[in-house]
Order: C-alpha cells, then sequence, then structure tokens
C-alpha cells in the first residue's frame, strides 16, 4: 500500500468525509493525492512524492505562494517572542492600519480566524444597527451561514430545503437568492418591508461580468429600503483587486470580510466597515480569544506589506489569462465538452451537462500527469510564464493520451 493510500484509509476511518474541509476530501483516488506533505512556491508534492503544479493554493488562501520567504521569515520572527497574549499586540493596530490603507473605505476593521465566521459577524452587527432580523444571501458565505432553504451548503451545492441541522425558525430569517436577479432582492425587500437588515453578496465567479450592473443595483436597493450591504471579499479580496470587488467595480459597502487573500495560508479574516456601523460592537458583542494570534497577524502583515509594494494583482491577472486561455484552447482542439468562465485571476471549469464520465477522465487524467486543479481554480504570485507553460504542456500530453 502506498503513503497515500494508507492515509486516505486512515482519514476515512476516523473522520468524516475524510478531512476536516469538505471540499478538501479526496474524490478520484489514487491519481488524486489523498495528502499533500510539502510546498514551495506554486508546487506541492503528496506522502509518495509526485510532484503537481498547484491550482488550488489551499483552496485559494496561499495568494504569494508556499513557503514564501518574506512571509514565513516575519512568522519566524514573531514565534521568537510569543504567540498569543493577554492583552492586544502591537502588530493588532499595525496589521488593521496596513488592511485599512489599502482599502482606504475600511474606517475600522476586528480580526478573527475564518471568512465564515466574520460574516457571521457582520450579520449581527447588521442586525444591532438596523434593528431588523432578516438578512439576504447571495452566494455561499460560509458553513455556519448556511441557513436559508436552498442555500449554497457548500460552494455550488445548495440545499434542497431547509439545510440539514438548521432550526426552521431561524432558516426563515435567511433568504437564499440567486446571483445577478435584482429583480427577486427586490421583491423580497418589498415582501419584508423595514424587515431585512442586510443583503450579503459573494460574487458568482462564472458569471462575474454581470456586477459591473448587479453590484451598483443592490447599492441602490440597500440605500432605497435602509439596509446594509455586505460584500463577502473571501475570495475576491486581494485577488481581483486590493479592495475586491468593492474596488473592482467601484461600489462601495457598508461592510465587507477579508479573508483567503490577506495571510498566504495563516489562518486570518478581518471584518470591518463604516465607522458608525462597526460602533454597535460595544454592545453587540463579538469576541474571540484568538483574534489577535500573533503569528496569523505577522503574515499578515507581511502579505500586505507585499500587496503594497509589488504589483501582485497584476501578476494574477496576468497569469490567470495565460493560463486559462491556454486551457480553453487545449479543451477546443481535444473536443472536451468544457469551457472556463470568470475573471482571469479565478475562473472555473462550465462542464456540459451529461458529461460527469468525461470530467472524471479528463481530471484523473490531469492529475496523473501532475497538475493539480480545483475544478478551475487559482494561480498565485510564485506561478511564472514557464510554469502556466509546463503546466499546460503536461495538460496536452494528458489530453493526448485519453
Amino acid at each position: 500500500m502506498s503513503a497515500n493510500q494508507d492515509y486516505l484509509t486512515r482519514l476515512r476511518q476516523i473522520m468524516p468525509w475524510g478531512s476536516s474541509t469538505c471540499s478538501k476530501a479526496v474524490v478520484w483516488p489514487p491519481e488524486e493525492p489523498a495528502v499533500l506533505v510539502r510546498g514551495r512556491g506554486c508546487r506541492v508534492w503528496d506522502a509518495d512524492g509526485r510532484e503537481f503544479i498547484d491550482f488550488k493554493n489551499a483552496l485559494g488562501p496561499v495568494t504569494l505562494g508556499y513557503a514564501f520567504t518574506e512571509v514565513d521569515a516575519a512568522i519566524r520572527r514573531q514565534l521568537e517572542n510569543g504567540i498569543l497574549f493577554s492583552a492586544p499586540h502591537p502588530l493588532e493596530a499595525e496589521t488593521a492600519e496596513l488592511l485599512a490603507s489599502l482599502v482606504p473605505w475600511l474606517e475600522q476593521v476586528r480580526f478573527l480566524k475564518t471568512g465564515g465566521e466574520a460574516m457571521a459577524a457582520c450579520f449581527k452587527i447588521a442586525r444591532a444597527y438596523t434593528g431588523r432580523d432578516r438578512i439576504i444571501q447571495i452566494g455561499y458565505n460560509g458553513w455556519l451561514n448556511s441557513l436559508a432553504g436552498g442555500a449554497a451548503v457548500l460552494p455550488g451545492r445548495p440545499a434542497v430545503a431547509v439545510p440539514c441541522g438548521v432550526p426552521v425558525a431561524l432558516a426563515q430569517l435567511h433568504t437564499a437568492l440567486p446571483w445577478n436577479r435584482a429583480d427577486e432582492v427586490a421583491a423580497v425587500l418589498e415582501r419584508h418591508a423595514g424587515e431585512v437588515a442586510a443583503i450579503a453578496v459573494a460574487m458568482d465567479y462564472p458569471g462575474a461580468a454581470a456586477g459591473v450592473t448587479f453590484y451598483p443595483e443592490l447599492r441602490r436597493l440597500a440605500d432605497w429600503h435602509g439596509c446594509l450591504l455586505i460584500f463577502d471579499e473571501i475570495v475576491t479580496g486581494f485577488r481581483l483587486a486590493h479592495g475586491g470587488v468593492g474596488e473592482y467595480f467601484k461600489v462601495r459597502p457598508d461592510l465587507a470580510v477579508f479573508a483567503k487573500g490577506i495571510a498566504n495560508g495563516m489562518p486570518l479574516s478581518a471584518y470591518g466597515g463604516r465607522r458608525e456601523v462597526m460602533a454597535v460592537l460595544e454592545r453587540a458583542i463579538v469576541s474571540s480569544t484568538h483574534g489577535g494570534e500573533t503569528l496569523s497577524l505577522a503574515a499578515g502583515s507581511a502579505v500586505l506589506a507585499f500587496y503594497r509594494d509589488h504589483d501582485v494583482i497584476g501578476h494574477l491577472w496576468r497569469m490567470g489569462k495565460r493560463m486559462w486561455d491556454g486551457v480553453d484552447a487545449l479543451f477546443r482542439h481535444y473536443g472536451v465538452p468544457v469551457r472556463t468562465a470568470g475573471l482571469d485571476p479565478v475562473r472555473f471549469f462550465q462542464w456540459e451537462a451529461g458529461n460527469e464520465e468525461v470530467r472524471e477522465r479528463v481530471m484523473r487524467a490531469f492529475f496523473r500527469a501532475g497538475v493539480l486543479l480545483y475544478n478551475g481554480g487559482y494561480v498565485n504570485y510564485s506561478h511564472t510564464d514557464d510554469d502556466i507553460d509546463e503546466a499546460l504542456a503536461r495538460m496536452d500530453g494528458a489530453l493526448k493520451q485519453l
């Protein structure tokens, strides 16, 4: 038995899903790596020593690259002086100020560990600020916020009715709506006039182009009905632009959450927005012992400073276009029934209906060729032209064999 197979057996025995993160659970072993043990730049290695050019990037958080020198050095320096303290560490102020300097409309900001819990904090803030209970949710905002009937319990996986384990009374306060349907948002706001605390929206990656009209309309509707607008920038922040969709589409939310883009894989999320809105936290309590944990803040400060001093965003756009345009060209050449869709830093595969067997064969072939994908995926700052060209050559060879 290979080391991968051994770990897969052990994980599935001891752990539901075989992983603490559902989206990391192995689907197509043995081609897909069961565990990853090491990473450097844009490459990772599994327990059997196989190398992969990685376009999963830990589901998005590794924006600069694995074992990135500046980030790892910052963590090591802070480790010498302590991880967690009984009062705020200076890094809390420094990292918050740096984040606010890169996203100027963040008048106040606080830290937590995950994007989902930061979104939950924003829901509590919105309810306290408006005195209203209902939340409209567009897209996936993390597992603990998958509450409405028909809500996404995982990315791209909506519940049929009320999500399992959610009380009906709680689900009734949350309404899940599809991307780019402003008419449906308006209808809910009219039907529950004066009851909606916030509209929370995570960008639909394949349909991202519609944001140019959808985001301004959500801003208009929120203002008209007196509710808050919350942007889920967990994936889009520091990937499309420093300020995510808010900056890219030039629409200012009342609150926003940043997470995957700000600490290169260390557990850190930030939520913030208008000062008068954040002021309700004096009475609507959100608190976490590990909110000011210093290793993550050291990483976050190093990452944000690197973004400030280097054109990371431009690199992600250029490498993303090179990669996904190349993938689309391969799909067309070999007649594979799939195309990529979305903005260049994050594109996903759109498979034609009824081609699940073809999809499995293609994905297994890509894994065998040493290319790690997430039904599409992400580039990071460590991907070079040569890395992209090598990945495309590997994928070409895989499709040729099929």
